[in-house]
């Protein structure tokens, strides 16, 4: 008999609903689920090919260890390999203190994975020695929606690409990263011609070539183009000053530098013509604007600037909090949002806190039953590998990512490898790049077997549900790390029962509570609720019977004083 389970795909932030067929504990199909909200039945090539990848062709399926760098990883029992791993981790702590150790791990792990970690590393050993490779993609994004909204949270949703009258694309080829979006903006434009596609891009990429607009500026210059853009705008009369003047601050120091902005200035060091962006700017003043971006604004010294630069229009000509208008950053991996949402990051908390406030640090102590959550903050991901090179942190725990593959400056990152005292690679792989500097190898469970929540790019959290048992003797990353931290409590002499958990659900709901009162409050949703209503957006609150599309409608922003600030970006070359 063929049993059919809802799941969502592992692949990028868009988060597509699937329905995973399987028979005999197999994989055998896949098809998209077409009551799914962010994708309505359709899958791009890879979310069609999922099950392809549920072969046992290459799989960690049983613990290895070795006890030298010289020696051979041999097959070892759980228990062997928890031990071991529970003795380096605490004698390397009692000797070298708490940040010597540290986490790196991914936005592939199910938020009730990150919360186990996060609260390992914070709450029992005591660093903020947890990041993740989401730190490489998405914390340009982040620090730009909190420099200028004061929360890390995407304000639009995908609902807007159907209501906007100008699509902004920039730093983003949307059809080939994140195709069934793409798809919908396809739908968007059949059904509403007057709908202006504006893409910015230095190449002719897919995404460029459907635009009404195709700004081909330089590699880099994306602040220049934004400020040219609002000093248009200002000429033009095309800017909300009511709802400037009510709901933010900083708009006139920012007037005084794109007044500099000229178009004639802006297209010379873009390399674009000025009419093409007073066209821009007159698309994107009339509105509603929906702008989409991604990885070519985020990977960059200054992405932080052109975050926040982009943003600044939308604050510029009330493009916020309304239908068909926003700035939606489009999130790179399936769960990077959820990780981001626990706090399992070096500078964060659980949230939305910020580590950097001394009441948020309580705040979670207080939720944990821990005395106190370290104050500095912890190594962020190339920082933390740097440190594993000079010597520092001595001991590293890798899990759900490739770093020896994926890491900006590989060749320092495996030279910081083959030099740490004590490496630990959790995959459910055999064949990646990080697993021949592992001393110890654990298997994890992956797509199709797991169990939890992860959160997509427009805020909603989809569960997870597995179709099949884990093969052998491999485990699901929550569980291997509970096992661990009850080890480590016992051997740390900590009598404090922070990882009491059984299932997946216990997880989910403490961190739940850790949301109420909080921008992102999810106190509304359980389990039960995700299965029976389906994906829901946060918030969600107690009491609430949906969750909200957009954020900030009422123009109140996640400030002090609620209102939102324009920051003053300058272009750098």
């Amino acid at each position: 008999m063929i049993k059919e389970t809802k799941s969502t795909c592992c692949y990028c932030g868009v988060g597509c609903g699937v329905i995973i067929s399987s028979q005999n504990d197999k994989i055998i199909d896949i098809k998209g689920d077409p009551n799914h909200p962010a994708n309505f039945g359709r899958l791009c090539t890879k979310g069609s090919t999922l099950h392809l990848t549920a072969k046992l062709d290459n799989r960690l399926l049983y613990p290895e260890m070795r006890l030298t760098r010289e020696a051979t990883r041999k097959r070892v029992s759980w228990d062997d390999s928890l031990n071991y791993l529970t003795e380096q981790f605490a004698q390397t702590i009692e000797k070298h203190g708490p940040d010597s150790v540290a986490f790196y791990i991914s936005g592939q792990l199910l938020t009730e994975d990150y919360y186990v970690f996060n609260k390992l590393a914070k709450g029992l050993i005591g660093t903020n020695n947890v990041d993740t490779n989401s730190r490489l993609c998405m914390s340009s994004a982040v620090a730009g929606y909190k420099a200028t909204l004061g929360s890390d949270a995407p304000p639009a949703c995908y609902e807007d690409i159907d209501a906007t009258e100008c699509l902004f694309i920039t730093g983003s080829n949307t059809a080939f990263a994140h195709p069934i979006i793409f798809r919908r903006i396809e739908d968007a434009k059949a059904k509403n011609p007057n709908l202006k596609i504006v893409v910015v891009d230095p190449r002719r990429t897919d995404t460029a070539q459907m635009a009404d607009l195709h700004l081909t500026i330089l590699p880099g210059t994306d602040v220049a183009l934004y400020n040219g853009m609002l000093h248009v705008m200002l000429w033009e009369g095309l800017l909300d000053m009511a709802f400037i003047n009510a709901h933010t601050n900083g708009f006139d120091a920012l007037k005084d530098t794109v007044r500099e902005y000229t178009p004639k200035m802006v297209a010379d060091i873009c390399g674009i013509k000025e009419a093409d962006i007073i066209t821009a700017a007159k698309w994107f003043g009339k509105g509603p604007s929906l702008s989409m971006y991604c990885m070519g604004l985020n990977q960059s010294i200054h992405g932080t600037d052109k975050n926040a630069a982009l943003i600044n229009l939308h604050l510029a000509t009330g493009q916020i909090g309304k239908l068909g208008a926003g700035p939606f950053s489009l999130t790179g991996q399936p769960n990077a949002m959820g990780g981001r949402e626990v706090g399992g990051m070096a500078n964060l908390l659980s949230a939305h806190r910020d580590l950097a406030n001394p009441e948020h640090r309580a705040e979670v102590a207080k939720l944990w039953g821990v005395e106190s959550v370290p104050a500095t903050p912890g190594k962020t991901a190339i920082e933390m590998f740097d440190a594993v090179k000079e010597g520092s942190i001595k001991a590293i725990w890798i899990a759900c990512t490739n770093p020896a593959h994926s890491m900006p400056d590989v060749n320092n990152v495996i030279t910081a490898l083959q030099n740490a005292e004590l490496v630990v690679v959790q995959d459910a792989y055999n064949n990646i790049d990080t697993n021949q500097y592992a001393d110890v190898l654990l298997p994890a469970s992956t797509w199709g077997e797991k169990e939890g929540t992860v959160t997509n790019t427009e805020r909603r959290i989809t569960r997870v549900n597995p179709a099949i048992p884990t093969p052998a003797e491999a485990r699901h990353d929550w569980a291997i790390m509970v096992d661990f931290a009850q080890r480590l409590e016992k051997r740390l002499a900590k009598n404090s029962n922070l990882f009491p958990y059984i299932t997946t659900e216990e997880i989910f709901n403490e961190h739940r509570e850790t949301t109420r009162g909080r921008d992102l409050d999810i106190t509304g949703l359980s389990y039960d609720l995700l299965n029976e209503q389906g994906p829901q957006q946060w918030p969600f609150k107690a009491g609430d019977t949906t969750g909200a599309a957009r954020l900030y409608t009422d123009g109140v922003f996640q400030k002090p004083d609620g209102k939102a600030q324009f920051v003053n970006a300058l272009y750098k070359g």
